[in-house]
């Protein structure tokens, strides 16, 4: 309460609170930095690639775009019953643009988050096979209440990914994750080496998951620096 005591004197001494007021208002002034401090280490555990937020999102960018049903996933009814989304489309629409922003409304809600590229976590759990820290780093993966997995599907998996991959979705049963692919859930089937494995997991997460086709231009010429003419740089 330091930070804010003598602010806080200072209107007392001025007359502008009583006793019990001086004391609500400077325990509300902790409160408040303690949500900060919080909602600040939740922010760092997620690493994102950016700090980005649905009203940073420029939906006039592209028409195509289900801004409605984005909208309507902000209200994170799909996290609280533990329920998925997938958003797919071709790239540069801004699909992790907005996965990142659902997973910031999500931490301002006092949730747990982490994001990651698909690659990064099946190259996670293969070298947890060679050290033998599987479980642990398994553990890691699954412990967030809400897990983002980017650029989902983006080429064949090998026999042991897609084991890894069905061992998580399995173990996060009854827990949020969002994806984001360039291909529809539709195509993923023959990513999979295994036709049992693909169809088992497949079917529970697309199923039980929250579909957004994000379609239209791509939304990355938008954010490219601009040149002292006004037009986009080119680099």
């Amino acid at each position: 309460m330091l930070e804010t005591l003598d602010a806080r004197l200072a209107q007392a001494h001025g007359g502008e609170l009583g006793h019990l007021d001086f004391l609500q208002v400077l325990c509300q002034d902790e409160i408040a930095r303690r949500e900060a401090v919080a909602f600040e280490r939740r922010l760092r555990k997620a690493k994102f690639e950016q700090q980005a937020t649905l009203e940073g999102f420029d939906f006039n960018a592209s028409p195509k775009l289900p801004a409605a049903q984005i909208r309507d996933l902000a209200a994170l009814r799909w996290l609280h019953a533990g329920e998925s989304v997938i958003l797919f489309g071709p790239v540069g629409v801004g699909k992790t643009h907005v996965a990142q922003a659902l997973g910031h409304l999500a931490i301002r809600q006092g949730a747990n988050v982490r994001f990651a590229k698909t690659s990064r976590i099946l190259a996670e759990l293969a070298g947890g096979h060679a050290d033998r820290t599987w479980d642990r780093r398994m553990r890691e993966i699954v412990r967030p209440d809400l897990l983002i997995l980017d650029d989902f599907a983006m080429r064949q998996l090998t026999a042991p990914q897609a084991d890894d991959l069905y061992e998580l979705v399995s173990e996060r049963q009854g827990q949020s994750l969002i994806i984001t692919s360039n291909r529809a859930p539709s195509d993923w089937y023959p990513l999979f080496p295994n036709p049992v494995v693909a169809e088992s997991l497949l079917d529970r997460l697309i199923n039980a998951s929250h579909q957004v086709i994000m379609n239209g231009p791509s939304y990355r010429p938008n954010k490219r620096p601009k040149n002292p003419t006004g037009r986009p740089s080119n680099g």
